[in-house]
């Protein structure tokens, strides 16, 4: 099926979309030509041409797609889509195409994919542990000092089994203090609150070249008559919690939080109501610092493995020509890139975003970041003009990129060595990530993988479709608009008929 052979219906519902958007171009045009004393000859050729090229760009596209943003009171003007074969060059659909949209989290295809062509899969983080002074039957007369190297996914598990092993080294007591050297990554300047005025939210959680356990605490609340018992992980050292969590009948099951947290000195408050008859719920939040959250949670894991220590925080430089006392190494890239976009990890993609800009001489920052991209996208012959990147995971109201250019790099990933590792990191429809539980019950589940992307005014979607006739296709649908919540049934018709049609 040619996708220009639609219906009558078609085309009329698709047409309708336009005619508010094309009546208002049309006279914003004729007043334009109109001040002119040879424009009113051009209004009648130029505003047919106006209006049948609308048209055109209406009809091709699919029925239920366009009844869909009707629905939303979405103007075609507002949505990109790009779909095409994997391994053809010609476009099967292409609406705005040409237009830079804000991509909100699929902008985390062009950063991991990238990441993979630069890094390699195989590429490990490491965390190292070095000795500043002289260790002797278990006593450290001197400093512990950390160095990090962005590691997106150091984890109170895994920290622990790091310090378990230093107990095993010999270390035991420490009568220094504990320097945490973070000169890897430039300190990030931006107000953890300026995204949408709520720095506690997860999140948020700004980069750090020794990011900790993401920087975040843990909040597992049980209804339990009029009260809620909270459950707060990890222990912090330092840190008591107050809660003052309630259970309400009036709250509805699923609806906006009615809790908050907040630091009060040293002790955690928490406040509000849950719904009494809705069941357990978890939440993540970020209250500390990222240098005393990992005092603080450093503290509590050596303490329970037996150590102590004496001295304080101090923020300062790894030892000089010095080989380090114990290095942690991460999971591998193409395992973290998995949960990056399986679950839109804002955190970890930002972490891995600075990881592309930062060297052994130069600490690494959001223009040398952006470099390294632009260059490695100059090597591939890619040309994105307009492309503007700010943190490489789509939290962000600058980011820009088009649909057309967005395809292009999924269709570039099919002919990269690490195509299956990039495709293996996104969601599959029907079954993980973010598109668990879209289309769970139909014959499409597991037959897509891709990544999404939501912010207040976006709604985007992109990847790969496999056809019913066996064919892979790419699929890029991206929404600027204040209705953009209301475009995922536009988005789920696209899949489904790209799925049926081809």
């Amino acid at each position: 099926m040619k996708p220009n052979n639609l219906s009558g219906q078609e085309f009329f519902v698709g047409a309708s979309l336009l005619a508010k958007e094309v009546r208002e171009q049309a006279r914003s045009y004729i007043k334009k030509l109109t001040n002119s004393s040879s424009g009113i000859k051009k209004i009648i050729p130029s505003l047919l041409l106006l209006t049948l090229s609308h048209l055109a760009l209406a009809a091709s596209l699919p029925s239920n797609v366009a009844e869909a943003l009707k629905r939303a009171k979405i103007p075609l003007s507002s949505i990109g889509i790009v779909v095409k074969e994997t391994n053809a060059s010609k476009t099967i659909l292409d609406i705005n195409g040409s237009q830079a949209m804000n991509p909100a989290s699929t902008m985390k295809l062009l950063t991991t994919f990238s990441a993979l062509e630069i890094l390699g899969p195989a590429y490990r983080w490491k965390t190292e542990a070095y000795l500043d002074g002289k260790l002797e039957n278990g006593v450290l007369q001197g400093n512990l000092v950390f160095k990090g190297y962005g590691d997106p996914k150091l984890t109170v598990d895994q920290f622990w089994m790091w310090l378990r092993e230093l107990r095993q080294r010999g270390l035991r007591e420490i009568r220094g203090n504990i320097v945490l050297d973070q000169s890897f990554f430039e300190p990030v300047k931006n107000d953890p609150a300026e995204f949408d005025n709520d720095p506690s939210r997860a999140y948020n959680v700004t980069p750090n070249a020794l990011l900790l356990n993401f920087n975040a605490l843990h909040l597992h609340l049980i209804p339990n008559g009029n009260v809620a018992t909270a459950l707060l992980e990890p222990e912090l050292v330092g840190y008591t919690v107050k809660n003052l969590i309630t259970t309400s009948s009036k709250l509805a099951c699923g609806g906006e939080d009615a809790y908050s947290s907040h630091l009060a000195g040293h002790i955690i408050m928490l406040e509000g109501s849950i719904p009494a008859g809705c069941g357990e719920t978890d939440d993540y939040f970020s209250l500390l610092p990222h240098d005393e959250y990992f005092f603080a949670l450093f503290s509590a894991l050596w303490k329970e493995l037996g150590g102590t220590i004496q001295g304080k925080l101090i923020i300062g430089s790894a030892p000089i020509n010095q080989v380090p006392f114990a290095t942690h190494k991460s999971q591998a890239l193409s395992e973290t890139i998995r949960d990056i976009n399986k679950f839109s990890n804002n955190t970890m993609a930002r972490q891995l975003f600075l990881t592309l800009g930062a060297s052994e001489t130069l600490p690494a920052n959001t223009t040398r970041s952006t470099a390294v991209i632009q260059q490695w996208l100059d090597s591939e012959r890619m040309n994105f003009p307009e492309l503007v990147l700010e943190n490489g995971a789509g939290l962000s109201r600058k980011e820009s990129i088009t649909a057309r250019h967005m395809a292009e790099i999924l269709q570039r990933a099919t002919r990269s060595r690490y195509a299956a590792e990039l495709e293996a990191s996104l969601p599959i429809l029907g079954m993980d990530g973010t598109v668990k539980k879209r289309f769970k019950e139909s014959p499409l589940s597991g037959y897509a993988h891709l990544k999404t992307g939501t912010l207040d005014g976006v709604k985007s979607i992109a990847g790969y479709v496999k056809a019913r006739s066996g064919k892979q296709y790419i699929l890029v649908f991206i929404v600027n608009h204040a209705n953009a919540a209301l475009t995922q049934p536009a988005q789920d018709a696209l899949i489904e008929w790209l799925y049926n049609t081809y």
